[in-house]
């Protein structure tokens, strides 16, 4: 095990751009992407960071690029440092880069919700409805929905995703291509719910990014069903009517609500106990997932 976080890269000289977890490096025709272990909860990145949490992240979105295969193309090309130049072939970034496709980000978040949660819980208790999709009445927090619903969001450079409606979405990026993501985003999360749940994990609602190629296919990007971009709840403490537990940095949350964190930076350290029950929960999230011991350990 890694005692220490990775909190940022430097790669071969080139120039980098990042986001709260991720590095990202322009190899020309593809991105080489770095999950760090930064983390970050309620839009501010902490002081220091979880050890391991960007192979997690990684892993995880490798193994379902893979098992989603036949649902949608997608930008991974490789997780092995040999495919690498030979001036990025750094053993610092082992089991947590992706060499990818370059695509242009289509500007909509794709989420797909299966159960009540978060703002789509907050939008329901205000208007009965989420995105714009009515849904039946008396549901609780964390009520599995009749059926799964898609509720795009626009992707915000700082702060909250907002959510809109569909047709909304439409306007932005046309009907076509809405429709398109609409579809395949639904497709791949019912899938993946489905894989998940004989593996013990509910999967209540993810975000998926979308990219196109110059000659109009769409790529499914970025990371994928990781525990930074969807809710993983373990099946065996499912109890609709309250918060659930969670596969993710919940216990990180939960310490900064104790302290009375104002959400604002800077943020404060992180003791070592909440660091190792958080990695303790992203490793477990691989692997129940995976079914296999997480190599790093």
């Amino acid at each position: 095990m890694r005692t220490t976080a990775l909190l940022t890269t430097s790669i071969g000289g080139l120039p980098k751009r990042s986001g709260k977890v991720r590095d990202i490096y322009d190899l020309g025709d593809r991105l080489l992407i770095v999950a760090t272990d930064r983390i970050s909860a309620y839009d501010v990145v902490m002081p220091n960071g979880i050890p391991d949490k960007g192979r997690v992240l990684t892993q995880i979105s490798a193994f379902w690029f893979r098992r989603l295969a036949g649902v949608t193309a997608h930008h991974l090309l490789s997780t092995e440092l040999a495919d690498l130049p030979d001036d990025c072939r750094d053993e610092e970034i082992a089991g947590r880069f992706m060499l990818c496709r370059k695509a242009d980000v289509v500007p909509i978040e794709c989420v797909v919700r299966g159960y009540l949660a978060g703002s789509g819980w907050r939008e329901y208790k205000a208007t009965g409805a989420v995105c714009g999709v009515k849904l039946p009445k008396k549901l609780k927090q964390g009520s599995q929905l009749p059926e799964a619903i898609f509720t795009p969001a626009t992707k915000a450079a700082t702060g909250h995703d907002e959510n809109i409606t569909f047709e909304a979405a439409a306007k932005r990026v046309g009907n076509q291509t809405i429709t398109e993501l609409r579809d395949k985003s639904l497709a791949i999360y019912i899938e993946a719910r489905a894989y998940a749940a004989e593996r013990g994990i509910l999967v209540a609602d993810t975000k998926l990014e979308w990219g196109r190629l110059p000659d109009g296919k769409l790529l499914l990007i970025d990371e994928c069903l990781t525990p930074d971009s969807s809710r993983f709840w373990p099946a065996e403490d499912y109890q609709p009517g309250r918060d659930q537990p969670s596969f993710d940095k919940q216990y990180l949350r939960d310490w900064l609500d104790e302290i009375k964190f104002d959400r604002k930076p800077p943020a404060p350290l992180l003791p070592q106990e909440v660091v190792e029950a958080t990695r303790a929960k992203y490793v477990e999230a691989y692997t129940r997932l995976t079914g296999q011991p997480f190599p790093w350990e």
